[in-house]
């Protein structure tokens, strides 16, 4: 309760900071008059300073806080450690790192839900540290684990008031091996988290009552007819492709940036300067005079959602009318945004697509603390959304179904893509859940999901997910999922992989015979069993204690006896317990569990 809480306080606490900044940046924006280059430049530098500040900032104080944070906890789940990742040092340099992205707007375009899991599991550790002093207890790592998985769940709850996708979608990104024993613990952190975030906009006078963030008003009775099924499920596939598409660029150019000589000099050198380059250039992009004004720049990245969720379609609204582009952005009609009379509908969103895309992925490159789910979650939107004006210009008064005609609702399509692709990237099913949370409304149920299946279908069997391909990016130790579709996995067992040739030492093994043992190989471990005869293996012996032992000739080994190991292991040397042991004929999928469960133990009951 403590931590969801905590981290409910938190993120509304930066959401009110942030939208001050971005209030005050859209203030000097209209202020500076009308010269172009005064405009351009208040446009630009606001978010080329903060980017600067971020990543310098956070990359002085720990180079962990850079990024989105997920990779790195799925790797510690995975039973990893990684120093300096859970230091509390480091939730500073995090909290104001990402405040300063976030500030930028949708103009660098980004998130934090990455980030807020990072945070949490942070608070969560230190929340575990500060419970073990008080109780007088040590450091259990049974314990920890619990801490860090509810975390996570906490973590994307706060940030979108989503207990229930929350907890799933730690779950799908997170864990390789999940006990259920974390389950309630996840929902009642989580659960926790979502009620203080919602009842502070209450408090603060932003709601009348807790309701959903981004609250839809889709048609209940009829929200779409049977035929359209068919669409939802193209729209699946197409944002499977485009996943695929969107993942092999991504991973490829990140690596292209840490190996191409002139790009790593920078970032080796001068973080600060990179990320200014690069804020420079998406900043000039969408200047709205210019590029932006066909790709809705002016609009924030929640207006971009509430736009894109809107019933009505907009391809009709401007087929017999053309509405002027304001000079400011109608609170009433932020639609508008997304019309120019040249590009039309179809033409925005499509190029609003085409620059996001690879905007995106050169933002993921920036080293400053970022989520890249929202993002990913808005231009799922898109794709829905272009599908949905298409159909709803191909069949302006709905397709018959029954006797009965219903408009198509573009807004429906959006929620699916949003769903789908975000999906597909991440390769989760629970982004279906987490739509219905965000809007409130469950009508397009059915269809949302069978959208996410068929993303995921095609990505899962095509790419890895965006937080496995960072991983792949950054070499960090991780035991990778078994595809097992393309390589025939089934039928293969761990004795393709043993070696046969060790070295073996026996308890009853002559000295002279463990010396030439000892002398003849390099290797850091021995395995070691209990007679030459049995071959029953009994634990590990280190190189190192073995060596140190046979150097130290005890005082009780007579003149002219003849010793063995065995008196070598009670004089002292040490041995590991063996904690898990396999048979030639172990499937790959049996090692993978049993090394799973070895890493996540189940708790005791």
């Amino acid at each position: 309760m403590a931590l969801g809480v905590l981290m409910a306080l938190i993120s509304y606490a930066m959401n009110f900071a942030i939208g001050r900044v971005v209030r005050a940046h859209k203030w000097l924006y209209r202020e500076v008059g009308d010269g172009h280059l005064l405009r351009y430049l208040s446009w630009t530098v606001y978010p080329v300073a903060l980017l600067s500040f971020s990543s310098g900032f956070s990359q002085s104080i720990t180079p962990f806080s850079g990024g989105s944070g997920l990779p790195e906890l799925k790797t510690m789940l995975s039973g990893v450690v990684l120093e300096d990742y859970l230091d509390i040092k480091n939730f500073g340099a995090k909290v104001v790192g990402l405040s300063c992205t976030l500030a930028t707007g949708s103009t660098i375009f980004l998130g934090k839900v990455g980030p807020f899991v990072h945070l949490s599991v942070m608070i969560s550790a230190y929340l575990g540290r500060v419970r073990a002093k008080t109780m007088g207890e040590s450091q259990n790592k049974a314990k920890e684990i619990e801490m860090l998985a509810a975390a996570a769940a906490v973590g994307v709850a706060t940030v979108f008031a989503a207990p229930f996708s929350g907890v799933l979608f730690s779950i799908e990104v997170m864990s390789s091996h999940f006990s259920v024993w974390n389950y309630w613990r996840g929902f009642f952190a989580a659960t926790c988290g979502a009620f203080m975030f919602r009842l502070l906009a209450v408090f603060n006078s932003e709601q009348e009552t807790i309701t959903s963030i981004y609250k839809t008003r889709f048609r209940v009775d009829v929200p779409f007819d049977l035929p359209e099924i068919f669409f939802f499920v193209a729209l699946g596939a197409i944002c499977g492709v485009l996943s695929c598409v969107y993942l092999f660029c991504q991973r490829n150019f990140l690596r292209f940036i840490k190996t191409n000589r002139y790009t790593a000099k920078l970032l080796a050198t001068s973080k600060p300067s990179y990320a200014a380059l690069a804020a420079l250039i998406l900043a000039s992009i969408t200047y709205p005079p210019g590029v932006g004004r066909f790709m809705a720049s002016r609009l924030s990245m929640a207006e971009h959602l509430r736009t894109l969720f809107d019933n009505n379609s907009w391809a009709l609204m401007t087929r017999n009318s053309s509405p002027p582009w304001p000079a400011e952005p109608d609170p009433q009609n932020l639609w508008f945004e997304w019309y120019h009379p040249r590009f039309t509908i179809f033409g925005t969103l499509a190029f609003f697509l085409v620059m996001k895309f690879w905007m995106l992925i050169l933002a993921t490159t920036i080293p400053m603390p970022a989520g890249y789910f929202m993002p990913i979650f808005i231009i799922g939107a898109a794709i829905g959304r272009l599908l949905g004006e298409a159909l709803s210009i191909a069949f302006p008064e709905g397709i018959v179904a029954g006797g009965e005609v219903n408009p198509i609702m573009p807004g429906g399509y959006a929620l699916a893509g949003a769903a789908a692709f975000s999906g597909a990237v991440t390769h989760t099913i629970s982004t279906a859940l987490l739509a219905f949370e965000l809007t409130g409304q469950i009508v397009h149920a059915l269809p949302v999901l069978m959208a996410v299946l068929a993303a995921n279908v095609i990505s899962q069997n095509c790419q890895p997910s965006f937080y496995d391909g960072t991983i792949m990016a950054k070499k960090l130790p991780y035991l990778p999922w078994i595809r097992g579709r393309k390589i025939g996995s089934h039928p293969v067992s761990v004795e393709h992989f043993m070696n046969s040739t060790l070295t073996i030492l026996a308890k009853d093994m002559p000295l002279e015979e463990v010396i030439k043992a000892v002398t003849s190989t390099d290797v850091a471990q021995f395995p070691l069993v209990e007679t030459r005869e049995s071959q029953i293996l009994v634990g590990i012996v280190e190189r190192t204690h073995l060596v140190q032992a046979l150097q130290t000739e005890p005082a009780s080994w007579a003149p002219g006896q003849q010793c063995c190991l065995q008196d070598v292991l009670a004089g002292g040397c040490p041995t590991q317990p063996v904690t898990l042991q396999l048979s030639p004929e172990t499937s790959l999928y049996q090692l993978k569990k049993a090394i799973s469960t070895l890493i996540n133990p189940p708790a005791p009951k």
